[in-house]
């Protein structure tokens, strides 16, 4: 290294925060240098170049391919199957099924469902039969196509509205009720009767598929007993966890890496059956195996948003306080026990301040895909209900929208045990800034639907939301090595899904120790070499690894700190650190480089550990948000263009407003495919098959379909009792508010409710037709 290149790996002219003394809490930082600025991500390069290697781009030598033959019928009994023709299929080197015995294995849904790894009772389309590994892809779908397999086709249920009625095909023996869950506070029908106004509708979301760009899928290889996964996951030690327990294994015989990942959304918090397989394959045929889903079988075998059909009445009185709200949902997971009817009614209990409350959710079984978690599951459904009723009471009591809800912001939650105090309630803040940013008042003024007499009418709408958790939570343990000429290795287990969580936690080292962000090379979640951490998932990943990760560079200060002490003969507590250096508070001439300190160049690296505390008691920590968008309805032909956006949220401390930013953009996208065009087509009637699993017929919203006037304002209440670096959860909520704030603005522009997702042309011109004739 040059002479004159020496301290670039510090950045000048700042303060260091200040050094805790061991055993205290570090202070929360002041004014940051490098955290809240908008920082490329430290991984720019190897994302936009193809450097970066995801799991699917994986290649090792001799590796052989899989391929999983699926159950056509949503409902049927494997009767015989025979796979002795697929075994003499060229380039064929294993096939496996539930006749092999090292495959007879199971697989546990929940504590009282469990199943075959091959079940021969097969509830959905899609469940897996058998399955195979060849030289190329192509030798491996011919052989599945080899396998001759005879079913008895069974009667099916493919809606949760029919899963109930009289005669309805059962999908277990029990029937198809899983569990009811009912909540209830206060008296409401005293609530109703004191109410002005009492309204009650019905409402309905789709059932909406994750559908990321990276397909699930996982590389096996074994190497004597022991087993490395290379898995598209947002979990490694969840992954490896259910692997171990599937096949028997200890934890450290199972190596789970995933150190890139192309989209997940909560659907790649776990491991799949695909990956179990994959490792039956590569051991049957000592080889390794790729086994990636084609795009088809992702959508009916890897997770979902519930369907769910909800009923909300509510009550509110003339000066805008809400009296009674009464909310009934029924949902399904399908086949088996995923979370048909999970959070459903959070929003009802805990977003607006009522007190009384009741709610009923009913999870039923269908013949179809099991669910998975889906960016803040449960509440986009609840919202959709609770968001426009709010602006149809604010209609019926002649008040702004944006006002109602003003008039019921809880400081407290209403719904957990004790009722909590929040750490910090932004939800006010996210109303007022963001009715002033958007222009809500003149813009409702202008998009009135009595404004103008042609068939362009312009509306605006909004919607606010909280989500349930975003605080992060134990256990998180990261590793910080200081090496001797100032640079750093960061070592963690958390997965980056694409959220900028390894630039976030660089940056927090960089804070804390005052070192440019580009000299920290970081590991990041592979089992064998890097610290223990739960999947990210529920907008936890920030707030549960940045202040582990501030802890471990802190214990790094401590440590420089006392060898500088001795360097420069003073006490601990009067030195500090400035510019790379550890100079004496009450003589600054006299410091020392860090690179030079006596102990580092001695020790070569210097080792600081993080560990993630304790959530504070009694408190609830909750991110807030609230939306506004401004439509173009066409009301010849049903057209909806969504003109522009503005999502204000209080998710605490902005770490990056690069990132901030992107995630806003990317959960609004998220918030209109609900919205506008995606929902899942079973045949209700006659197969009961999915009919849209492709992307040409399952609608993502494109270019087209988003505005580029979507502006991310940060309503930034830096939340110093969550964690030590005062950050929230932000994933989650930029999704929530969305689409009721889309069918608000479509309300406002047309006067139609749209109750049920999407709000596609034909449904919006067939219900203008329809108001027409009433009129």
């Amino acid at each position: 290294m040059k002479e004159n290149e020496k301290d670039l790996y510090y950045l000048q002219g700042l303060s260091i925060p200040e050094t805790p003394a061991p055993g205290q809490e570090p202070k929360p930082w002041q004014k940051t240098e490098t955290i809240g600025k908008r920082v490329p991500r430290v991984d720019a390069y190897e994302r936009v170049s193809g450097a970066a290697v995801y799991p699917s781009d994986i290649v090792l030598p001799e590796m052989i391919y899989g391929a999983i033959l699926r159950c056509p019928h949503p409902n049927a009994l494997v009767k015989k199957l025979d796979i002795s023709a697929a075994i003499e299929m060229p380039g064929v080197l294993a096939v496996v099924s539930g006749s092999d015995p090292e495959a007879r294995l199971e697989w546990n849904y929940s504590k009282e469902i469990k199943t075959a790894l091959f079940e021969p009772h097969c509830r959905f389309e899609g469940e897996p039969v058998a399955a195979v590994a060849a030289e190329t892809p192509y030798q491996a779908w011919d052989a599945l196509r080899a396998v001759n397999v005879q079913y008895e086709v069974l009667p099916f249920v493919a809606d949760e509205r029919d899963a109930l009625k009289k005669n309805a095909p059962s999908v277990h023996a029990g029937g198809n009720l899983l569990k009811t869950e009912k909540y209830e506070r206060g008296n409401v029908e005293k609530g109703f009767i004191d109410a002005d106004v009492v309204l009650e509708e019905n409402y309905r979301t789709q059932c909406e598929l994750h559908t990321p760009l990276e397909l699930h899928g996982c590389v096996a290889q074994w190497n004597g007993d022991r087993l490395t996964l290379w898995e598209s996951t947002q979990g490694v030690y969840a992954v490896q966890e259910k692997v171990a327990e599937v096949l028997g294994m200890p934890l450290s015989k199972v190596r789970v890496i995933g150190r890139y990942m192309g989209g997940g959304f909560g659907s790649k918090l776990q491991a799949g059956k695909y990956t179990i397989i994959a490792a039956l394959l590569a051991k049957k045929a000592a080889r390794p195996v790729k086994l990636f889903l084609t795009r088809e079988e992702t959508y009916l075998a890897v997770g979902n948003r519930p369907p769910n059909d909800m009923r909300l009445k509510a009550g509110v009185k003339k000066d805008g306080t809400l009296t009674a709200l009464d909310f009934c949902c029924t949902g399904t997971g399908g086949a088996y026990p995923s979370g048909g009817t999970s959070l459903v009614d959070w929003l009802i209990r805990d977003l607006y301040k009522c007190p009384n409350v009741r709610t009923e959710c009913t999870d039923v079984y269908i013949h179809a895909g099991p669910a998975r978690p889906f960016r803040a599951p449960g509440h986009p459904q609840a919202a959709w209900a609770l968001e426009q009723m709010m602006d149809a009471l604010a209609k019926a009591i002649h008040m702004d929208p944006v006002e109602l809800r003003l008039k019921n912001i809880p400081d407290f939650s209403q719904a957990k045990e004790g009722n909590p105090p929040y750490t910090t309630t932004g939800l006010r803040q996210c109303l007022e800034e963001g009715a002033r940013a958007f222009g809500w008042e003149e813009a409702r003024k202008k998009s009135a639907p009595s404004s103008g007499a042609g068939h362009i009418k312009r509306g605006v709408g909004m919607a606010s939301c909280l989500w349930f958790v975003g605080g992060g939570w134990p256990p998180s343990t990261v590793i910080l090595k200081l090496f001797s000429d100032g640079s750093m290795n960061l070592n963690m287990g958390a997965s980056d899904i694409g959220t900028g969580t390894k630039t976030v936690m660089a940056l927090v080292a960089a804070e804390e120790l005052g070192i440019r962000p580009e000299m920290i090379e970081i590991e990041h979640a592979d089992t064998g070499t890097t610290q223990y951490a739960t999947p990210s998932g529920g907008s936890k990943t920030v707030p549960t690894e940045a202040p582990t990760v501030r802890a471990a560079a802190i214990s790094i200060k401590q440590q420089l700190l006392e060898m500088a002490a001795k360097d420069l003969q003073e006490e601990v507590v009067a030195l500090s650190f400035k510019d790379g250096n550890v100079y004496s508070t009450k003589e600054p001439s006299k410091k020392i480089r860090i690179a030079d300190i006596s102990g580092l160049k001695k020790r070569g690296v210097i080792v600081g550990v993080g560990y993630r505390g304790p959530n504070p008691e009694n408190k609830s920590i909750n991110p807030f948000a609230a939306q506004f968008c401004e439509v173009e309805v066409n009301t010849k032909t049903g057209e909806v263009k969504i003109l522009r956006f503005l999502g204000t949220n209080d998710s605490g401390r902005v770490m990056d407003r690069l990132t901030y930013d992107s995630q806003v953009i990317g959960g609004i996208t998220m918030g209109i495919g609900l919205a506008m065009t995606e929902y899942r087509v079973l045949d209700r009637n006659q197969t009961g098959k999915m009919l849209n699993r492709n992307w040409h017929d399952y609608k993502l919203p494109t270019a087209m379909d988003v505005p580029d006037d979507i502006v991310s304002l940060p309503i930034e209440l830096v939340d110093t009792q969550a964690n030590t670096t005062g950050a929230k959860g932000l994933g989650e909520p930029v999704t929530i508010p969305t689409a009721p704030a889309i069918a608000n603005a479509v309300y406002h522009a047309t006067g139609i409710r749209i109750t049920e997702t999407p709000i596609s042309p034909g449904k919006l011109i067939r219900l203008l037709a329809e108001s027409r004739k009433e009129g």
